[in-house]
């Protein structure tokens, strides 16, 4: 129990919702976005709306049960364990495909370095390569992989922070104007589409609820410092987006493995453009070594309850997960070569693309779960707020996976069937006898 001293004020919280969403998920964005054009500033806006959304949704989850397992528990307490097992499948799956998204972007950003990366082959090997680097690190320890993540947590703000400065000093309205919408598509399929690949950025966003526990008075400042944690964050996003689709023409930006660079390049010449590309190298180390642990630990979890086969894990918590840290590595080197594409920045859309869909998954479950919940609450008004958030966080999941890609639908699909398949089976040999 933390001491009261010791505690979070509300903006103190604030800050650390928005700094623990604000990185490597940027770095490479811009390339996906620049086949769309600059309209994607709504694109953002509509995503960012949403993501307030499900911030209040997972802060009134966090209130009702401090205790859970993350969100992966809320759909499992609110809608059954069924629907909860799904709920851990859904965020196991995007944990590896997420993650190999990240790995992505830091190959386009050694691209800056070794132009020769850019070609599919060498790309598609180094990207796997740095996977398995960042495995290798997790097979030392979990000490070392925190210790990447904190020295590279205030260097990955830095090609955001340049990306803002020197775009607005050298902001050219006509190359924001020229590349308004240059996806060939009407204006509100271009917008609309837009949402899915940028929500990315916000994946993440129930990080409130880990410190839930840490923060001075959090009836009342857990959910203004989810929420404007978010808002926070957005604004960031907003400043950036603008910036940068001001410095650089939009097919310019789609052909880019390393945007933040390459706008910084033509402005505040090569040196500033290296130590952009650098930075943004060594934030994506550090995510990506963190999200191979979390994703080993969902292994490790999920086959310690029964829902993947127990040679697959060491389910000991106190292991090493080798086990685990290999399964997850070999699904993520799946995925990168199942995605393979002409250019960095199209594998890098693929990935995140059905990343966000399949966790609008597991986001629509949860705002389900607390329509059910917010019974438990103490008022009336509060009761009524929360009922809201669920529902609206409901519609706006619902909603992006209709507008997103059709061809997203099927593999989206697969998940559920493999995942209830995997749920019956764990049911079946839990009524055998020992």
């Amino acid at each position: 129990m933390a001491q009261e001293g010791r505690k979070l004020g509300l903006w103190a919280a604030l800050v650390l919702v928005a700094g623990n969403m604000i990185g490597s998920g940027l770095y490479l964005l811009p390339a996906t976005l620049g086949a769309v054009g600059s309209i994607t500033v709504l694109s953002w806006l509509i995503a960012g709306g949403g993501a307030l959304v499900l911030a209040l949704v997972f802060a009134y989850l966090g209130l009702l049960r401090p205790k859970a397992d993350g969100a992966v528990a809320y759909a499992s307490e609110g809608l059954g364990p069924a629907l909860g097992h799904f709920g851990w499948f859904t965020y196991w799956i995007t944990c590896c495909f997420g993650t190999s998204g990240v790995a992505v972007a830091a190959t386009g950003y050694l691209s800056f370095f070794f132009p020769a990366l850019k070609a599919t082959g060498p790309g598609v090997a180094s990207s796997i390569a740095i996977i398995w680097l960042m495995v290798g690190a997790n097979f030392i320890g979990p000490k070392l992989v925190a210790r990447i993540g904190a020295a590279t947590l205030l260097v990955g703000l830095i090609p955001i922070a340049l990306a803002i400065g020197v775009g607005f000093a050298s902001f050219r309205p006509e190359i924001f104007a020229a590349s308004w919408n240059v996806s060939g598509r009407s204006d509100l399929d271009a917008t609309l589409t837009s949402v899915t690949p940028i929500f990315w950025a916000f994946l993440g966003l129930e990080c409130a609820n880990i410190v839930a526990a840490i923060i001075d008075n959090p009836r009342r400042n857990l959910p203004l410092a989810a929420v404007g944690g978010v808002a926070l964050a957005l604004g960031v996003y907003l400043l950036a987006s603008v910036a940068i689709l001001g410095l650089l023409p939009a097919h310019t930006l789609a052909a880019s493995t390393a945007p933040f660079a390459e706008a910084i390049r033509g402005v505040a010449g090569g040196l500033t453009a290296a130590l952009v590309a650098a930075c943004a190298l060594a934030k994506t180390f550090g995510a990506l070594g963190g999200w191979i642990l979390v994703g080993a630990e969902s292994n490790r979890s999920g086959a310690a309850v029964g829902f993947l086969p127990r040679w697959t894990s060491d389910v000991a918590p106190d292991s090493r997960m080798a086990r685990d840290l290999i399964l997850v590595g070999l699904i993520m080197s799946v995925s990168i070569y199942a995605s393979a594409s002409p250019t960095l920045g199209k594998q890098f859309g693929v990935l995140i693309n059905v990343t966000v869909v399949i966790s609008m998954v597991l986001y629509l479950l949860c705002s389900l779960a607390l329509v059910k919940m917010a019974a438990e609450l103490e008022t009336a008004r509060s009761r009524w707020v929360a009922r809201t958030a669920g529902v609206l966080g409901a519609l706006f999941s619902a909603g992006v996976i209709a507008v997103a890609d059709p061809t997203l639908r099927l593999p989206t699909l697969g998940v559920a069937v493999i995942s209830f398949a995997f749920y019956g089976v764990s049911r079946w040999r839990r009524l055998q006898p020992a």
